[in-house]
């Protein structure tokens, strides 16, 4: 008999469990952030059944007003709000509100040229010598992603720069020394330079690079400032696969002259004529998240012509939004996408969207998302939201994007104080 009456109690407490946390006003209460984030002028609504009190809604009434469930962000800066149900407090919300930003939209199909801080080793080169096929950098324990920093002592910027001390050193019989940059760590190693027959020069019996080039799409331009970001992904050097620390670099006006359609197994590529003598802006950084530099002036798509709102990653929702790519010539056009999957993200990642070309126009010309289309802009609700950075290689209609805010970052148009966290 005590048995059952437990049971029974057991069983209410659980039926009562279940009605608390499927009732409106838990379901209310559970979905009240911890954090929100506005820009300046927006409005945030809290769900009808917890009103926010307006007499101690704030610790800076400079930052939001309140009234009712409603918060208004009325200046930048960080407060508190707290939600009541009627009298009785429930939760304090952290409420940061950011500048208004508003950004131009990209498309355009750029080239990117880029001049590394050194020269880095790229491979190793086999000098014929009595005792076999001999590389002096290999010997020396330098490894292939090595960038040389000074040799000598003397700085180093240029190939011929190289060649011609190298040279010198082996005429005079002389040891090189080689100050290396291998990842943050800063190394030296000697070298001796030794003769090959073949070419009738010193070599250090490396293969070495300090530039690299390559085609994309240009995202953002800040009205103000001039600053952009495009891409969406880090320039790795193609044999390295190292990030390339830029010295200096441009990006130019490119022409998409044929569309390589993407296919099941193999993604697709735009064929683009870069036009060296039209630079559009520099290059000053190359970070997971694209480049950034500064245009030398203001260049619009011819489709959204005015700055336009950027989202925060917390505004993104699943359905239909847009690209905004070249797939011939010079003309930006718009084209239909639906973001499909929307990754939490507390740290900055360069995959937080999963997104599908439904667009039949770009699926016929181009069989979806193919290489040179990274960086292109992704707009929904008519908010700069986010730009495509990857195409999966067994389905080519789908791929990856990355939320906008974190290029706004790279490019110094947010506000660090008021972010996210970054990862350490």
């Amino acid at each position: 008999m005590y048995q059952t009456k437990l049971k029974i109690i057991g069983l209410c407490l659980v039926a009562l469990t279940l009605f608390i946390v499927t009732s409106t006003p838990f379901q209310a209460f559970a979905s009240i952030p911890d954090e929100i984030r506005l820009y300046e002028g927006k409005y945030f609504s809290f769900p009808s059944s917890l009103p926010v009190s307006g007499e101690v809604a704030s610790d800076n009434l400079q930052v939001v007003k309140t009234e009712e469930n409603v918060i208004q962000a009325i200046g930048t800066g960080t407060t508190q709000v707290q939600v009541k149900v009627g009298n009785v407090p429930l939760k304090k919300v952290k409420v940061n509100v950011l500048p208004e930003l508003k950004v131009y939209p990209g498309g355009q199909s750029i080239g990117v040229q880029l001049q590394s801080v050194g020269p880095l080793i790229v491979g190793y080169h086999f000098i014929d010598t009595e005792e076999g096929k001999i590389s002096p950098t290999e010997q020396a324990n330098i490894r292939i992603g090595d960038m040389i920093v000074k040799i000598n002592g003397r700085s180093i910027e240029t190939l011929e720069e190289i060649s011609h001390i190298v040279n010198k050193a082996g005429e005079n019989d002389e040891t090189l020394n080689i100050e290396l940059l291998r990842g943050k760590e800063t190394l030296t190693v000697d070298v001796k330079p030794l003769y090959d027959k073949r070419e009738k020069a010193y070599r250090l019996g490396a293969y070495i690079r300090n530039s690299a080039a390559g085609v994309g799409t240009l995202t953002f331009i800040h009205p103000e400032t001039g600053a952009y970001g495009a891409l969406g992904h880090v320039i790795t050097d193609m044999d390295t696969q190292k990030p390339i620390v830029v010295g200096e670099g441009a990006i130019l006006e490119s022409n998409v002259s044929a569309i390589e359609k993407g296919v099941r197994g193999g993604p697709g590529e735009k064929l683009s004529q870069i036009h060296k003598n039209r630079v559009l802006g520099d290059v000053k950084k190359n970070t997971p998240f694209g480049i950034f530099g500064h245009m030398k002036e203001t260049v619009k798509n011819g489709i959204i012509d005015n700055p336009i709102p950027v989202g925060l990653s917390e505004e993104v929702k699943k359905g239909p939004a847009q690209i905004l790519t070249v797939v011939e010539g010079q003309k930006v056009e718009m084209f239909d996408i639906e973001i499909v999957e929307i990754m939490e993200q507390k740290f900055p990642a360069t995959k937080g969207l999963i997104i599908k070309v439904t667009d039949p126009e770009l699926l016929n010309k181009t069989g979806g998302i193919v290489q040179g289309m990274s960086g292109s802009p992704i707009i929904q609700d008519g908010k700069l939201i986010g730009a495509v950075t990857h195409v999966f290689v067994n389905d080519p209609t789908s791929g990856y994007g990355l939320f906008i805010e974190w290029m706004l970052d790279d490019a110094g148009l947010l506000d660090q104080s008021e972010q996210k966290p970054k990862a350490s």
